[in-house]
């Protein structure tokens, strides 16, 4: 069963506050290859004109997966994850992540296709800080076979 398209523009509530922390944001770096040190070594980032160490653009996608949740496990949506796979994923930035940086996500549906016997679902999660401030926006598209597909 195609999911239900009257869920476009559903906002979710936001999520608790993620606190960005330097030893994360340095494990991060190191797992995706990244090696400015921006990334890891505060000085470098002040040099910059960063406040602390900031992290990778791809950094926040832990953060607004983790609040996509709300949508993936609404069961009024009806969306089995267990078909679903990761479509696409961009982001438009404000400023850069930084350390200490507590983030909150609030997770909309932009839309919901069917295709060739697929169910597509975009999710744009706008994350924001503690003070209110616009960060990010990121955009994620999940694809999952149709129900009564094989």
């Amino acid at each position: 069963m195609a999911l239900d398209q009257s869920f476009v523009g559903r906002t979710y509530p936001p999520t608790a506050p993620y606190e960005v922390g330097r030893e994360k944001i340095r494990e991060f770096a190191e797992a995706v290859g990244e090696a400015n040190p921006a990334y890891t070594d505060p000085e470098a980032a002040k040099a910059l004109g960063h406040p602390d160490v900031i992290a990778p653009p791809t950094f926040v996608f832990s953060i607004t997966f983790r609040a996509a949740g709300q949508v993936i496990e609404d069961p009024q949506l009806g969306l089995d994850y267990s078909r679903v796979v990761h479509g696409d994923q961009k982001f438009a930035y404000r400023r850069p992540v930084r350390s200490g940086d507590r983030l909150t996500v609030t997770s909309t549906i932009e839309a919901i296709k069917s295709m060739a016997g697929n169910d597509i679902l975009d999710i744009r999660g706008e994350v924001h800080d503690e003070a209110g401030e616009h960060v990010v926006t990121a955009w994620t598209k999940l694809v999952a076979r149709a129900a009564g597909e094989a």
